[in-house]
């Protein structure tokens, strides 16, 4: 092999080594964004709760506790806009849109949790999770179909 020769693989392999070090920061930035994101959620939904005025519902244990299985939070027009509560799994919260399709979902089960993002038309566009196997992301086109993820 000539000092060419080498010369040209040694410079290949810089090239790949640099497209793969763009594609792990550029992966590391989806993750954060999407994690920021759901920090964001998470504020939003505390900030706004914190806001309310505090309700007297039936089933009142104290002057600072309320129990229930569910509880909706609904718009102007009786639209259910928000949803906490259980289900055979765990816990879930449900965020709509005005016209009662889901627009993010938070969950937790014994397997892990889930944090699902969808569009206007309802098509699942973000998923964040965590399992006993580790994080993953997972994006979706406009179809539903995944078009990037880790495991």
């Amino acid at each position: 092999m000539t000092t060419e020769e080498r010369l040209a693989k040694v410079e290949r392999e810089l090239v790949e080594a640099k497209a793969q070090a763009i594609r792990a920061k550029r992966r590391s930035r989806w993750l954060l964004a999407a994690l920021g994101l759901g920090l964001g959620v998470l504020a939003f939904v505390w900030a706004s709760a914190a806001s309310v005025p505090r309700a007297e519902a039936q089933g009142a244990v104290g002057e600072r506790m309320v129990r229930a299985n569910m509880f909706i939070l609904e718009d102007g027009n009786g639209k259910g806009r928000a949803i906490l509560g259980m289900d055979e799994d765990g816990p879930m919260l449900s965020l709509r849109d005005v016209a009662s399709k889901t627009s993010a979902l938070l969950s937790v089960s014994p397997g892990g949790t889930l944090l699902l993002l969808t569009d206007a038309n309802g098509k699942k566009r973000v998923s964040l999770g965590v399992t006993k196997d580790g994080p993953g992301l997972i994006l979706f086109d406009a179809a539903g179909k995944e078009i990037w993820g880790t495991p």
